[in-house]
């Protein structure tokens, strides 16, 4: 069995980091050029980019919508335009009657259509379904539309329905409007159908109609919606997660059409409408009894941009009224990138500060570490923001640039405080490559309590701060947790490797740890002498170490101290009898 030397250690772990840094770039990669929407730039917010100005108005036949609405609407259009909250979009109240929304860069249609939604889930069987016609052929062996159906037709059903997939749902009158029924025609509009009443409507794409039965379950019975790809067939799907009403009354519905299903597989009856705003969204057979209240949407055209509109449609509800869009005009950027750029230009100053103090000043040939370490951190936080403006629709404000920059500062203390822990352990007389390991042992410690606190501080800014303030909080988070990454699996790693080089390892002077500039001279491999030359110093160097002295060392030092001087005092005793 191979035995795991430190050094081994080190090469494992680094290794590890460059795995994680090049999946991180290979699925940036798999979103530019395969799946598309990725991007090798991280994406700007409203204040540095510019965008779109969207403003809706409220549609009331008689009061003004009151406050209350106003700010209901509000809300739910946030969650759907920036439901990860880093989006740096602008919702905000106009008079008594209209929402601004601002969003960065340009809606597209699907953006647009999010925000105007209703977005009313309806439940409904299918009773009957066939293609979009509304003609026959005649006794001439043309194709003749149907007549409009005469008032004078049977209206109410013949037997009364036992469930909402009964066939008796469909009276005279009914069957006469689905069969001269038009799917492009714009005067239907099945989402004013009565909910207790069955209803003709078509799919999204209009080729196929359907006579639907009544509404058993609606959207307020779902707890969550998300959209995800089955790994195994490639498509994407809409997941439902019903409460606990919602999972009973769909586990009957879907015991009933799967018995159809079973009996007749071709037969209609099996299918479950997902209708939304009167349009069927999907209409899939129902191929097993589903009672945790779990179903799928899936197919019907379905794929990853629609699952995501629709999945946000349904997890954040119906707005409270209806709204018209009246404006939709391109903004400019409120700072521009006059100040992006002054941003970024504060944050190179201060890593050159940085940099000349720890090299020049403090800590010689040892600062490069710091400065290798931050560069790793700034390539694996750039590539994270691209991958977050893919997957979370992130945009990266002047206030997350001012949490990038403060970073540096948060990631130098880390570095600061495990060299001078390494720096102690060689005034202790310890071997360079034993002081490494114990100052490592002492250091991390202090830095994890010190991060966990900021992390803390960055989740408490996000969740109760305003919007303009979250991509501070988001960045300072991210950073801060890069940051642990950093020190555990590239800084510590380097060390453990360069202290076994002679430059380091023998306490060259500009190693920055020199022993003799530490208050002892480094001689071999794992001990310590202090020359005569040296003993004022080294004197100094015990009165700082004495100094730096935790007080439960300083209470054990003084009780080791009292034993010593009470075994001497015995020993004299002893001498002085014989």
């Amino acid at each position: 069995m191979a035995i795991s030397t430190p050094a081994r250690r080190a090469w494992r772990v680094l290794t590890g980091l460059l795995v994680i840094t090049a999946i991180l770039f290979g699925a940036n990669a798999l979103g530019v050029h395969v799946v598309k929407g990725g991007t090798w730039v991280p994406e700007l917010a409203l204040d540095l980019q510019g965008g779109t100005q969207i403003v809706l108005e409220a549609q009331t036949e008689e009061a003004e919508p009151s406050a209350e609405q106003l700010a209901q609407a509000v809300a739910i259009i946030r969650q759907r335009v920036d439901a990860s909250g880093v989006g740096e979009s602008e919702i905000s109240t106009q008079g008594s009657q209209n929402i601004v929304v601002q969003i960065p860069g340009n809606a597209d249609e699907q953006t647009r259509e999010r925000i105007q939604a209703s977005a009313q889930l309806e439940l409904r069987a299918v009773i009957y379904a066939s293609g979009p016609s509304n003609t026959f052929v005649g006794e001439d062996g043309e194709e003749t539309p149907y007549p409009t159906p005469d008032a004078s037709l049977n209206a109410t059903p013949t037997a009364e329905p036992s469930n909402g997939s009964d066939p008796a749902w469909v009276s005279d009158l009914l069957w006469a409007q689905f069969q001269s029924y038009r799917c492009d025609d714009p005067e239907n509009d099945p989402s004013a159908a009565p909910a207790d009443q069955p209803l003709i409507t078509c799919d999204a794409s209009g080729a196929a109609k359907y006579i639907l039965g009544p509404v058993e379950m609606d959207g307020s019975s779902i707890d969550d919606a998300t959209n995800g790809m089955d790994p195994q067939t490639g498509t994407w799907s809409v997941n439902l997660q019903f409460d606990g009403e919602g999972a009973q009354t769909f586990g009957e519905i879907s015991e009933r059409l799967n018995a159809v299903r079973q009996e007749s597989p071709n037969d209609p009856r099996s299918q479950f409408a997902f209708v939304l705003d009167g349009n069927i969204i999907s209409a899939p057979t129902m191929n097993a009894v589903i009672t945790d209240g779990r179903p799928s949407i899936s197919g019907g055209g379905i794929d990853q941009e629609t699952s995501k509109v629709l999945a946000d449609q349904l997890k954040f509800g119906a707005l409270p009224l209806s709204f018209e869009v009246v404006s939709s005009d391109t903004i400019s950027a409120t700072l521009g990138s006059q100040q992006l750029q002054s941003g970024l230009i504060a944050g190179l100053i201060g890593l050159l500060l940085v940099a000349l103090f720890v090299v020049l000043v403090s800590y010689r040939a040892l600062g490069f570490v710091i400065i290798a370490s931050l560069v790793v951190m700034a390539v694996l936080t750039y590539i994270l923001l691209c991958l977050l403006s893919w997957r979370l629709g992130y945009r990266l404000s002047l206030a997350g640039v001012a949490g990038l920059i403060v970073t540096i500062g948060f990631t130098a203390d880390s570095f600061i405080v495990y060299f001078e822990r390494i720096r102690d352990e060689l005034r202790d007389g310890k071997a360079m490559t034993v002081a490494v390991e114990d100052g490592w042992a002492r250091a991390k410690r202090t830095i994890y309590i010190s991060k966990s606190i900021n992390v803390l501080a960055a989740v408490v800014l996000y969740i109760l701060a305003d919007a303009t303030v979250k991509g501070f909080a988001f960045t300072l988070g991210l950073t801060t947790v890069l940051d642990v990454l950093i020190f555990v699996a590239f800084t510590h790693p380097v060390m453990q490797l360069l202290v076994r080089t002679r430059f380091f390892g023998d306490g060259h002077p500009l190693s920055g740890l020199d022993p003799a500039a530490l208050g002892a001279v480094y001689r071999g491999r794992a001990s310590f002498r202090t020359p005569v030359a040296a003993a004022g110093r080294a004197k100094r160097s015990r009165g700082e170490a004495e100094r730096r002295q935790t007080i439960a060392e300083r209470k054990a030092a003084e009780l080791a101290a009292a034993q010593n001087a009470s075994d001497k005092g015995a020993g004299r005793a002893e001498e002085e009898n014989a």
